[in-house]
């Protein structure tokens, strides 16, 4: 029997920007429950968006063509069949891929030491923009992987 579908809380968009996304971008990034300094790291690195893009481009426009070139299309799944362990290429589900493209551009930004976090937090977005960078780098990886299992792609379920 599969298990009920989780009724996850509504975020509600943030302040400045009115959008949902930098909402979840900044409760992505909130440790031990410091909203206020997971808001000044996103705000920070906004400002630094806006700082390194000399031709006028929002920084809420770079955030958004991050989110779509580092979220997955297709990524693996493990199913068992008959004893053996199978790679199962499946789809990504939306609210999945926002996930994903979160936590990677986050835990990319995370792993370059001796940057400030708003700094890098920019960084790993303007690239992630331009389709480069560790975040776009892992969703490559992800359906690379996928392309490779592609012949078990009828045990799908």
């Amino acid at each position: 029997m599969r298990r009920p579908i989780k009724k996850r809380p509504v975020v509600q968009p943030d302040v400045v920007h009115s959008s949902v996304e930098v909402e979840r971008l900044i409760n992505y990034i909130m440790l031990r429950g410091q909203k206020e300094t997971a808001r000044k790291i996103v705000y920070g690195a906004f400002e630094e968006i806006k700082k390194a893009n000399k031709e006028a481009v929002e920084p809420l426009e770079v955030f958004n063509t991050a989110m779509r070139n580092a979220g997955p299309l297709m990524e693996v799944r493990s199913r068992r069949v008959g004893g053996a362990n199978y790679q199962v290429p499946r789809e990504v589900r939306p609210e999945r891929r926002t996930a994903l493209a979160l936590r990677w551009i986050i835990g990319s930004a995370r792993n370059q030491k001796g940057v400030p976090m708003h700094k890098a937090l920019a960084q790993e977005l303007i690239l992630a923009a331009k389709e480069e960078g560790n975040a776009v780098k892992k969703r490559e990886d992800t359906h690379k992987m996928a392309e490779a299992n592609r012949a078990f792609a009828h045990f799908a379920w």
